[in-house]
């Protein structure tokens, strides 16, 4: 072998290492469902192989032959020691107890299995040198596995074999009885086709190859003659053709060098065919944890939807609040102008008018009253904020009855033993009211943690785009406008027209000043005009603020409500479907594994479930 190849096979078995290690990270935990624990169990037989792998390093591969009756299984035994140690026979069974032959060198103890069962024969032919032969009982001549009978026989050795010797005749290739065994059997073996009866049959390996492509990778396929080659052997001649490739194959390419890729390869074959088994079982219970999690969704968005409702009826009860506040955020954003200052009078009218009234107060008991009403206004003030606050606090009754509360709890209950999650009991059906009770309101006070901090911030954001650069321009540019007006005509009349006028031009008589007929319908105009801005002002951060309180509590709803009234069977749900991502991702990089290793490899094995 030379070194790139040797390197090669060293990168594709630290290939496989990895993906063990990472199979066995996956066995160690996983979720309480019936499907995840049944898999975990078949692969864990597997992975319980790699430690007799280990042990079985050192020993030479245990190759086994298997063929339908009178297929010559014994006669190519023989002749590949060169000598008759096992009955053969073209007819009827000849082999009834499993024959093991092994190299006067190895100990039979040291193969890994109990070799009691066996008619042990040693022999030196130098085929045994880095393998041993089990010449094993027919698949076809007991009905049943019963205890004793050859097909018990047979599927009590074949585990324990890395290679299988496929034999079959131009009359036994079709028979469907064998080919099935041989599906129940050969999984975790690398195997040999090897049609028989050279000397009588017709040579029937491509319609052979193509009856077994749709199961199994067939490299390559020998067509001998065992007689004629033992024959060969016993007048000290070398075998030729098909037989002397197979006697090579067996001799030299299933030696030390290649006996940990085989075993390997034996383990991802069996690997593969498990996962894959566990996926099968995977994707038939994951229609019952589907419904299960619609059935969670459904209960979160019944949740969703009344939470959603009260929050938006709560904080729309309380909105000329929130707009008072939103006003004075607003007008403390603003800074110091013209406009700003109506703003914080219109804000703060009731207060004004209030102190209006202190000038109206004669004795020391007239001003005691007005403070005391104005007293009581800002008590009022401050209780209408607490209540604003309160109001939250009332969703503890969200609008789920405990009837609803029931029925959720008996059809949640319903899904998960559909399901096969075994927490399901905990989880549901056998908790008590009082503890489904606390769940809700566990999940409606996780859910209303934040309201009143997004109200702080709903108003900071809207202040902060109410009081854009823009805005306080147009709105002050717009509102001095007739302020301007009036100090023009003011001005014009108080220096020009009454005073400087009549002094820089002769014959230019005096006017009088303007009297109250003007400033009090200017004043009215003015606080007309005053008027409109504020009400067009209030109006654009009313109708955002309607706007944003609806989105607000509908934000809230979708993003402040991380589970429902189940939480651990949610939990549940998203580990099942976590483990079964893992598994498909452990699926793909097994079937690369084994494509990669039948495209290199001399030997045949069962095809991969998408192949």
């Amino acid at each position: 072998m030379t070194s790139s190849s040797e390197l090669e096979q060293l990168a594709v078995l630290a290939e496989i290492d990895d993906l063990i290690r990472r199979v066995r990270q996956w066995h160690k935990s996983g979720p309480a469902w019936d499907a995840a624990e049944h898999a975990r169990a078949l692969v864990g037989r597997i992975l319980s192989r790699v430690e007799s792998l280990r042990i079985r390093l050192e020993t030479p591969l245990v190759v086994a032959t298997f063929g339908g009756t009178g297929t010559g299984k014994s006669t190519l035994v023989n002749a590949l020691v060169g000598q008759e140690v096992t009955p053969s026979g073209r007819q009827r069974p000849t082999t009834k107890t499993p024959v093991l032959l092994i190299h006067p060198d190895l100990d039979p103890q040291s193969l890994g299995f109990d070799v009691s069962e066996f008619q042990v024969r040693v022999t030196d032919a130098p085929v045994l040198k880095d393998i041993v032969i089990i010449d094993c009982p027919d698949p076809d001549t007991s009905e049943t596995s019963a205890a004793g009978s050859n097909l018990a026989l047979l599927r009590a050795i074949v585990p324990h074999c890395d290679v299988l010797i496929y034999t079959s005749t131009q009359q036994k290739y079709r028979s469907a009885r064998v080919v099935e065994e041989l599906a129940d059997v050969a999984g975790g073996c690398r195997l040999v086709f090897v049609q028989t009866h050279a000397d009588m049959d017709s040579d029937i390996r491509d319609d052979w190859k193509h009856c077994l492509s749709s199961t199994w990778q067939v490299p390559e396929m020998f067509f001998v003659d065992s007689v004629r080659a033992m024959k060969e052997q016993q007048q000290g001649q070398r075998a030729g053709g098909d037989f002397g490739r197979l006697l090579e194959l067996l001799t030299h390419q299933l030696g030390t060098a290649r006996r940990i890729a085989i075993r390997r390869a034996n383990l991802i074959d069996l690997l593969e065919e498990a996962i894959a088994s566990s996926l099968l079982d995977y994707s038939a219970a994951m229609p019952a944890v589907d419904r299960l999690m619609a059935s969670l969704e459904d209960q979160r968005g019944q949740l969703r939807r009344s939470l959603t409702q009260q929050l938006r009826n709560e904080l729309l009860l309380n909105q000329n609040l929130w707009e008072r506040r939103l006003l004075s955020a607003v007008t403390d954003m603003w800074g110091f102008s013209p406009f700003s200052a109506v703003l914080r009078i219109y804000n703060g009218l009731g207060a004004f008018v209030a102190s209006l009234s202190l000038f109206r107060a004669r004795t020391s008991a007239q001003m005691a009253l007005i403070g005391a009403i104005q007293g009581a206004r800002w008590l009022k003030s401050r209780a209408e904020e607490n209540e604003a606050g309160v109001s939250l606090d009332r969703l503890a009754s969200f609008g789920l009855s405990d009837g609803e509360l029931q029925t959720a709890r008996m059809v949640i209950a319903g899904y998960v033993r559909s399901a096969g999650i075994s927490q399901g009991e905990d989880a549901t059906g056998q908790q008590d009211f009082a503890q489904l009770r606390r769940q809700a309101a566990a999940v409606e006070n996780e859910f209303l943690l934040d309201a009143r901090r997004g109200i702080d911030r709903l108003i900071e954001e809207l202040a902060a785009a109410h009081c854009s650069r823009l805005t306080r321009i147009r709105y002050e540019a717009v509102f001095m406008l007739f302020p301007a007006f009036l100090l023009s005509r003011i001005g014009y009349n108080f220096f020009w027209s009454s005073f400087l006028a009549p002094i820089l031009r002769d014959g230019v008589e005096a006017e009088p000043l303007l009297s109250v007929d003007f400033y009090v319908p200017a004043s009215i105009f003015l606080l007309i005009w005053s008027g409109v801005l504020v009400l067009s002002f209030t109006w654009g951060i009313r109708r955002g603020l309607t706007t944003r309180i609806e989105q607000l509590a509908s934000q809230m709803a979708d993003h402040r409500l991380p589970h429902g009234l189940f939480p651990s069977l949610e939990m549940a749900c998203h580990s099942i479907v976590e483990d079964r991502r893992q598994l498909q991702e452990l699926h793909d990089r097994t079937q690369r594994f084994r494509k990669q290793l039948a495209a290199s490899s001399f030997l045949g094995g069962r095809r991969g479930k998408d192949s």
